[in-house]
């Protein structure tokens, strides 16, 4: 074989060399796209399902004034999240199959997750609203807290919480002042909504209180032990523990 000869094989080969890495590099570019996609999708999917978290048991706290001043009002009231209990437990043992409401409620999209927070969450709700209704300022603090406050802090400890606290690796210090501080206003806000309608009084002493809870129910949600039992269940306890005592 002549010189010629090799130098021409040489090139050759290093041409389909060249073909071959360039079809690579547009496989793994092709690739590297789709997974940004379904990452993509998967935040998404997760910011809906915290919207949804915040907003329901607030929207829900708004319309306590419409079921009027009857002795059963509270009851009345109750009834719409005692519906979702039933619900939540129906779909969660797997006797009604619900796609829908199990990807929008679930975190990795199965059925039996909610039998834990979803149903504590609509728990939280009947109980405040049949028990503690709205002249009380202990179911402002639980509904406040688990809704503005856990909601807040998943999104804002994702997209901030960089810093993680040294007694937990999976919590931030961002997510927790979020959550204490969405927490704290929003049932300030309540306490003035309610206030208006001559439902409660409103006052500095309600606004420590608040503050307290807030701040001791963002602690106890940052602790590993609310991950292990579900943040749904201990938020609203210790909101109702600790505003037993100080309201």
């Amino acid at each position: 074989m002549t010189l010629l000869s090799l130098i021409l094989l040489q090139r050759v080969f290093l041409v389909l060399l060249l073909f071959l890495a360039l079809d690579c590099s547009k496989k793994l570019q092709k690739e590297d796209f789709l997974i940004r996609i379904l990452i993509n999708i998967f935040s998404v999917q997760k910011l809906n399902r915290k919207l949804v978290h915040i907003t329901i048991g607030l929207v829900f706290m708004l319309c306590w004034p419409l079921f009027g001043n009857g002795r059963w009002a509270p009851f009345y009231a109750a009834f719409i999240p005692g519906v979702n209990i039933l619900r939540m437990f129906v779909i969660g043992s797997g006797i009604l199959k619900d796609e829908a409401t199990v990807k929008s409620m679930s975190r990795f999209g199965d059925y039996r997750e909610l039998l834990r927070g979803p149903l504590y969450y609509a728990a939280t709700i009947t109980l405040a609203s049949m028990i503690y209704w709205r002249t009380s300022p202990i179911s402002i603090a639980a509904i406040c807290n688990l809704c503005a406050g856990d909601g807040m802090a998943d999104i804002v400890g994702r997209r901030f919480g960089s810093e993680k606290l040294p007694y937990n690796k999976n919590k931030s210090y961002a997510g927790s002042i979020a959550m204490a501080s969405a927490g704290f206003l929003a049932s300030i806000g309540y306490m003035w909504y309610f206030s208006s309608f001559g439902y409660m009084e409103g006052g500095w002493s309600k606004v420590i209180g608040f503050l307290v809870v807030s701040v001791i129910t963002a602690v106890v949600e940052s602790h590993p032990i609310s991950t292990d039992l579900d943040d749904n269940l201990t938020v609203p306890l210790t909101s109702i523990l600790v505003g037993s005592m100080v309201f």
